[in-house]
């Protein structure tokens, strides 16, 4: 399984170890932190974060056979928290490792992108004024603005 899920900091040296490959010359890691402030700059505390793991799970797998079909990466890895995510901190991990760095950064650029808009994984924006708010991913957000 290529997604795992986590209540709590996550342990990015270990996803990185976890990735390493004595016949990959790259390792890309990216961390995806929680901003303190959402786009119209209403300060954010936390995000809340939600999912339908077996399928997050399965979504992200196929995401990473796509990744290794197409730029050769040979190990990618996913660790996403759950629950409350204070602002400042860590929410998703992307570790992929491949024999060359251009294709770790195609791959990782690729599985990030596609978690965000294929996962089933939903956050909640907590505000600082007490409010909350679900925030659409990335394809329910690409489709508002056609």
């Amino acid at each position: 399984m290529t997604l795992s899920f986590v209540h709590g900091p996550l342990d990015i040296a270990a996803l990185r170890a976890a990735v390493a490959d004595p016949a990959c010359g790259a390792i890309v890691v990216f961390e995806g932190t929680v901003r303190d402030r959402e786009e119209s700059g209403r300060e954010v505390v936390a995000l809340d974060y939600e999912a339908y793991e077996p399928m997050a799970c399965a979504e992200t797998d196929a995401i990473a056979a796509e990744a290794t079909e197409r730029w050769g990466a040979l190990r990618v890895l996913v660790t996403h928290r759950l629950g409350t995510v204070p602002a400042g901190e860590t929410a998703v991990v992307v570790a992929v490792a491949a024999p060359h760095r251009d294709a770790a950064f195609a791959a990782c650029a690729y599985v990030i992108g596609e978690l965000k808009a294929r996962a089933a994984i939903w956050k909640r924006e907590v505000y600082r004024d007490g409010g909350s708010a679900w925030i659409a991913n990335d394809a329910g957000e690409r489709a508002a603005r056609r």
